[in-house]
């Protein structure tokens, strides 16, 4: 009887050491993009993302309409790289994060700051997958906003 709670046991505290690893290892590709983006390095930026990632915006236009918008890996990259050093500076809080196998769904409140001033705040979306070489971004969603703020306040990384 022994062995076979010592098998078990064994198995329990394997499991949730795997499930932190990959967590962290989540957790990395998602810092690794922000630290790309504080050094305006495109290379580091679009080594983020999975071959045909998509990034998209949830906003509100200045006529007070809802709108989506949708800007490719290579534009946001580019416009990164075109930044002083340390102009965007975006502060996460990790929220949940749920990883089944090679899929992964990452919720992060952010506030970010522009060249050192507040510029908006809201709640990114990642949804990650395991690809031979680590943890990428296949798709990316944002909410942005000036105010109601809270939820971001304590963001930091």
């Amino acid at each position: 009887m022994r062995p076979v709670i010592f098998s078990l046991l064994l198995t329990i505290i394997s499991t949730s050491l795997y499930a932190q690893s990959q967590e962290e290892a989540v957790k990395a590709t998602i810092n690794q993009l922000f630290t790309a983006m504080n050094n305006s390095d495109s290379v580091a930026v679009a080594a983020c993302f999975a071959p045909g990632a998509v990034l998209q915006s949830v906003a509100e236009t200045k006529a007070g309409k809802d709108t989506i918008r949708t800007t490719t890996i290579h534009e946001f990259a580019s416009f990164i790289g075109k930044l002083p050093l340390n102009a965007a500076d975006e502060r996460i809080v990790f929220g949940s994060i749920l990883i089944d196998g090679r899929l992964a769904s990452v919720w992060t409140p952010y506030r970010f700051f522009f060249k050192g001033q507040f510029s908006h705040c809201g709640v990114d979306s990642f949804q990650m997958v395991k690809l031979p070489d680590g943890w990428k971004i296949q798709y990316l969603i944002d909410t942005r906003r000036k105010d109601n703020c809270e939820e971001a306040a304590a963001a930091g990384r």
